[in-house]
């Protein structure tokens, strides 16, 4: 059987070495195209997370927006529970009250403790100082709570923080003894 009757044409040693020729150029080519192919995928991958990110962002605005707005409310609510005297109205501030605080923090809305902590100013507005004898700079008392949404300050508390009196211990050559005058 000869290559004839296989369907094949026989070829002279050129015509061989130039369809290798071809082939390898080809296979170059399908390669650069396939890598071209592979970055492209890539990068349309890339833009699509690009713009989950930046839907998540714009709706954790919005709702940034909705919870600062909120917080008004929040604060109105809790100044109101205290001068009310008719029981049955009270019951139903309190419902509300914490019906809001449940739905807020359900949202990722979190209190700033500060009565009794280091100040700190990432997380407070001091307004006030008193003296204390308290450690300077320990919250003395809150003037208006604030607020962290999942984890960042989106109110701070506003406080009265502990300054120094002026008086201080002075040690005697390690004795320890006061020198106050």
């Amino acid at each position: 059987m000869t290559g004839e009757e296989n369907g094949q044409e026989c070829t002279s040693p050129e015509e061989a070495a130039r369809l290798r020729q071809e082939l390898a150029e080809a296979l170059k080519l399908a390669g650069e195209r396939l890598t071209r192919l592979q970055y492209l995928q890539a990068d349309f991958d890339n833009y699509r997370k690009s713009l989950d990110r930046e839907r998540e962002q714009v709706i954790q605005l919005a709702g940034e927006s909705l919870v600062r707005d909120l917080l008004p409310v929040l604060d109105d609510l809790e100044r109101a529970l205290p001068s009310l005297t008719r029981e049955k109205n009270r019951e139903g501030f309190e419902l509300l009250s914490r019906k809001l605080h449940r739905i807020l923090e359900s949202h990722g809305l979190r209190s700033i403790e500060s009565h009794g902590k280091r100040f700190d100013p990432n997380f407070h507005e001091a307004i006030a100082k008193g003296e204390s004898g308290e450690e300077e700079g320990t919250i003395l008392e809150e003037y208006q709570r604030g607020y962290l949404l999942r984890s960042k300050v989106i109110r701070p508390s506003k406080v009265k923080i502990a300054e120094h009196t002026g008086e201080c211990k002075e040690e005697n050559h390690g004795k320890g003894e006061d020198n106050r005058d």
